[in-house]
């Protein structure tokens, strides 16, 4: 397929190379600087920051491709044109960490019941698992995504934060970190969860409470208050 791919950023760098990879003719353009004139081929691919995806998706008003966009939790209406969609890969992406797109669930979406079958023809060629879901389904995908790896992530920020204080780096967690991932490919969350939040050891957590201060004590309470009532 003959692809324009608007975007050079983390998702932009990954997906550029899975389509190459996978036999794909891709045209890669900066998303803040293409000339129009420069969008050919078969498909459009927007793969810019929520923010610039209006301003991008405007620009794109008078296409006559199918012109589609990659954000998780945007409607696939900010895209002005009559052949439309969504091409949405839930994974994190680094520019310098290319990711293997085997795996990666592929959501899709189209305006036009005939334009669906473009994307799974293509999205058949990365991936294996590729699933149809319209907008507020996919904003609720976006948010639980968020959850399970951007709040995830962020409490991996704040366990270095902890290990800073005493010289310990943070490589003696990737362990833990690996063995938690693994349980849920077979128990659900709430059967994988440990902790003394799940008993309510009380005696534990306030003396780890008692070793934070501020909005990490504010966190690591409404945490251990919400693992035991969803555990129960």
């Amino acid at each position: 397929m003959q692809i324009t791919l608007i975007g050079t950023g983390n998702l932009g760098t990954n997906l550029y190379e899975a389509l190459r990879r996978a036999g794909h003719d891709v045209a890669q353009l900066p998303g803040r600087s293409f000339a129009t004139s420069d969008v050919k081929g078969e498909l459009v691919i927007i793969a810019v920051k929520d923010d610039a995806l209006p301003d991008v998706a405007n620009r794109l008003k008078d296409c006559d491709m199918l012109v589609v966009h990659t954000a998780g939790s945007i409607p696939m209406e900010v895209i002005p044109c009559r052949r439309r969609g969504v091409f949405y890969p839930m994974q994190t992406f680094s520019k310098n960490q290319l990711v293997d797109f085997t795996n990666i669930p592929l959501f899709l979406e189209t305006e036009q019941a005939g334009d669906i079958k473009v994307l799974e023809s293509l999205a058949s060629t990365l991936s294996h698992n590729i699933y149809h879901l319209d907008g507020e389904g996919r904003r609720r995908l976006h948010l639980a995504a968020v959850f399970v790896c951007n709040f995830a992530n962020h409490c991996y920020a704040l366990g270095a934060e902890v290990l800073k204080e005493i010289n310990i780096p943070f490589d003696v967690m990737l362990p833990l970190i690996d063995e938690t991932a693994s349980k849920v490919h077979n128990l659900s969350p709430r059967e994988a969860q440990t902790g003394p939040a799940v008993r309510m050891d009380r005696n534990v957590i306030s003396r780890q409470e008692a070793m934070l201060d501020g909005r990490t004590k504010d966190i690591y309470h409404l945490m251990s208050e919400s693992i035991h009532d969803l555990k129960i």
